[in-house]
């Protein structure tokens, strides 16, 4: 097993490092790292900057518009875009769906709807979770039923990230009511330009908005949207999850976060010398380093493992708890050494004009009370311990 990075690998960062210094546009980078919510406008402009480059789907496989990096390059991209404050790629289109597409999909799919991800004609969301299925997505109620070369949706779904950007969702719906539930959901793609569909907002603890609730009424949806086969849509749901689980573990997000609660803690004094010469706030400091250095070993060695060709099982599960657990913490210390100073600010103009917090870390309140969500979404890590027992009792 080898821990480190090649010769090949290190040229490989170099270059990455010289194009988000020459390309990343300064407004953006100086938005991200003051933790301030992106528009749709900033997000499409750094894609078309990375579709430029050839460099938005670097995983996908070169037949299919990427470059056919293997797990050690993707890690490499995403730790130096995190180290450089640009914005994370949306996942849904480019690293949830296209997957899905690129193995479960028609040629006819794959030939329409690659494309318009790569060059933004397309904005994906996720239409998985409904208000009595969440962590338990297999009770999901949405139904399609066939009626002729359509399938008639009706039905709800929630916690829909980004949908009030997008064109597009993906969705499971129910196609069959007997048997095991896991056995009657179908993977659909649905334009929401379609009559009966409408998206309405979900204002969150910290004020802002990012996730929606989406509402089915009779929508018509083509059978040729059907992804791989009727009521075989479980096994599709899970392959996406595990990419979405590994997503969500974020290793370059934690590294580049806590790097900026080392330097608050420079920064912030208590009784008369720096915070982080306090030995409680050192050890809790210490202790959060320590996970997080042993989760990123860990996900070199997944990423060791999956470059040789070997299989990952309970793994993504296994990042995705230590990952959310972890972000947590690190948001937990910035609160911890801001003190009162971390309170939330009622508006931008009052930010604006009574800059309490040090800079850069303003938002703090929010991105604290916004990551309280990310343990729970994505399959919440209640379900993924379970994953985990099951597959070690296996």
């Amino acid at each position: 097993m080898d821990l480190t990075y090649s010769p090949k690998e290190r040229a490989f960062q170099a270059e990455v490092r010289a194009f988000l210094a020459e390309a990343l546009p300064p407004d953006i980078a100086a938005k991200v790292a003051a933790r301030r919510e992106l528009g749709k406008a900033e997000m499409d402009r750094w894609h078309a900057i990375l579709n430029a480059k050839g460099w938005l789907a670097g995983p996908w496989p070169k037949a299919f518009g990427g470059q056919g990096w293997g797990p050690v390059e993707s890690h490499i991209f995403e730790e130096e875009c995190c180290r450089a404050n640009a914005p994370r790629i949306v996942p849904f289109g480019l690293k949830m769906l296209a997957p899905v597409l690129m193995t479960y999909g028609t040629p006819a799919q794959q030939a329409e709807y690659l494309p318009r991800i790569l060059d933004g004609r397309d904005w994906w969301c996720q239409g998985y979770s409904e208000p009595g299925a969440g962590s338990d997505l297999a009770s999901l109620k949405t139904r399609a039923v066939r009626d002729g070369d359509h399938y008639v949706v009706n039905g709800q779904k929630t916690w829909t990230t980004l949908g009030q950007h997008a064109n597009r969702i993906f969705c499971l719906v129910r196609t069959r009511t007997d048997g095991k539930p896991q056995e009657g959901i179908s993977f659909l793609l649905v334009d929401l330009d379609t009559p009966g569909i409408e998206m309405r907002p979900i204002r969150l603890i910290e004020g802002g908005y990012e996730v929606n609730e989406v509402f089915f009424t009779d929508v018509r949806v083509p059978v040729t949207n059907l992804v791989g086969q009727e009521n075989e849509g479980w096994t599709i749901a899970k392959f996406l999850l595990g990419h979405e689980r590994t997503n969500i573990a974020g290793v370059g997000f934690s590294l580049q976060a806590l790097e900026q609660v080392k330097a608050l803690a420079c920064r912030v004094t208590r009784g008369g010398k720096p915070l982080i010469r306090n030995p409680l706030f050192a050890a809790r400091l210490a202790a959060v380093e320590a996970e997080l250095e042993a989760m990123r070993i860990t996900n070199l060695r997944m990423l060791d493992r999956a470059a040789r060709g070997g299989r990952l099982t309970t793994e993504p599960s296994m990042l995705k708890i230590k990952g959310t657990v972890i972000r947590q913490a690190i948001n937990d210390l910035a609160r911890r050494a801001l003190g009162p100073a971390a309170a939330p600010f009622p508006s931008e103009d009052l930010e604006a004009n009574l800059q309490i917090a040090p800079e850069g870390h303003a938002r703090n309140a929010a991105s604290y009370f916004n990551n309280r969500k990310i343990s729970i979404y994505g399959g919440s890590n209640e379900i993924q311990r379970n994953i985990l027992a099951k597959g070690l009792n296996s």
